[in-house]
């Protein structure tokens, strides 16, 4: 029996590790690109380059991340756990001796793993990339990845200059059907057209750059009833860039701190009371999601096993329900004690303890108590439901039938005599 142990031990990693991992590739994978879609609608209107949407996107996997482990674990530990129970391989185990404790062993070590893990991820890697996605954000607002101005759209510049580009190739550096209205510091009104131009870097001012215009016309108004016209071939025409403020530094936000921050700002008398409380519950939040996964394999194997002679697989719907809702009442927890509403320890341990609680009494009733069903009375429910509606669109189809063989009109099989 000793000397099976060790392939028990690695047939069990095997069940577990295999759904883990895919369960985590799905579920980054979809915010990635529910992310995606969302970022390529707000790079299209503010004009910025498509590559800008890759970059916050890898700078927003640490943060997803950090949620898809949690549930990666917990449902890797359930589907192979489910395998067992329905395979009946798990009541073979509990007959040799082996208790669930000892079957836990394999996942509590890729537990272990995956919460040192988490730990690099919420406090040190997740807030210096949330900052580089807002830098990057705040970027593409204020023009300085090269969005100021936009294709097919009348953009203002200095306050002075209105310029409308009916044409964009090569990444800008060629442009078609050009339009600009400026105002000169005569108060006079220039209305030039140009066919083609392109943007041209100065050397001396860094705040100013060349228009550079071929085959256009120049409208000038002077004030008499007849405007000065004027044609060229080229034109060169200072644009006045608008000023960019530098963006703020990193730590203007709670979440943007790292661990050693967090800890000087929440518990230091130099602090002011709204400080200490916003990184006081930025901490407390980061903690308790990673402590909670020392129960993710507890609710696993609870929710995990079906009643006797069933396959029901409502244990992983109430799996995802459960970690979602709790990970939302503690979003909830970190913003009121932010605000000093309530003291971060209450908001975030408390539902913590309860949700602890809970959890470890779904375990016992699977573990210890003969017959045992976490959720057994959700499993009855669900069952006569489905049996209700069985019944209900069984019998609406034998209706149906019985109408089609009374119909006159429809064709009969018997053969003719």
């Amino acid at each position: 029996m000793t000397s099976a142990i060790p392939s028990v031990d690695r047939y069990i990693f095997r069940l577990v590790i295999m759904p883990m991992l895919g369960v985590f590739a799905l579920a980054a994978s979809l915010l990635l690109l529910d992310k995606m879609l969302r970022l390529f609608d707000f790079v299209a209107v503010e004009g910025g380059p498509v590559d800008v949407v890759f970059k916050m996107l890898g700078a927003l996997i640490p943060e997803y991340a950090s949620l898809a482990i949690p549930l990666g674990l917990l449902l890797g530990v359930l589907f192979a756990f489910r395998k067992l129970a329905t395979s009946s391989e798990l009541d073979t185990m509990r007959a040799v001796g082996l208790s669930y404790w000892r079957l836990l062993r394999v996942p509590y070590i890729i537990t272990l793993v995956l919460i040192a893990v988490n730990v690099a991820l919420v406090f040190y890697i997740q807030p210096i990339s949330r900052y580089y996605y807002e830098q990057m954000e705040y970027d593409l607002r204020s023009g300085a990845l090269g969005a100021s101005i936009k294709v097919g759209e009348f953009t203002t510049l200095a306050d002075r200059m209105a310029l409308r580009i009916e044409e964009s190739e090569d990444d800008g550096r060629r442009l078609k059907g050009i339009f600009a209205r400026v105002t000169n510091k005569r108060k006079q009104t220039l209305s030039i057209s140009a066919r083609e131009g392109a943007f041209l870097a100065t050397s001396d001012s860094p705040d100013t750059i060349i228009l550079r215009l071929t085959e256009g016309t120049i409208v000038q108004d002077t004030g008499s009833k007849t405007p000065r016209v004027l044609s060229f071939s080229r034109h060169d025409l200072p644009i006045d860039l608008p000023a960019i403020e530098e963006f703020r530094k990193r730590g203007d936000a709670t979440r943007e701190y790292i661990l050693p921050e967090l800890l000087r700002i929440g518990w230091s008398e130099e602090s002011n009371e709204e400080e200490r409380d916003a990184s006081q519950a930025s901490f407390n939040f980061r903690l308790v999601e990673v402590v909670m996964m020392l129960l993710m394999p507890l609710l696993a194997v609870a929710l995990a096993i079906p009643p006797k002679r069933s396959t029901s697989a409502l244990g992983v719907f109430v799996s995802i329900v459960l970690v979602v809702a709790y990970h939302k009442i503690n979003q909830y927890g970190e913003d009121v004690a932010a605000l000093g509403l309530v003291d971060p320890i209450l908001a975030l341990w408390g539902p913590f303890f309860a949700f602890a609680a809970l959890i470890l009494w779904m375990f016992y009733q699977v573990a210890y108590v003969p017959g045992g069903q976490a959720i057994g009375w959700l499993e009855k429910g669900f069952a006569k439901a489905t049996k209700k509606l069985a019944k209900l669109f069984g019998g609406r189809r034998a209706n149906s039938t019985l109408q089609e063989d009374d119909d006159p009109s429809s064709p009969s099989l018997a053969p003719a005599e």
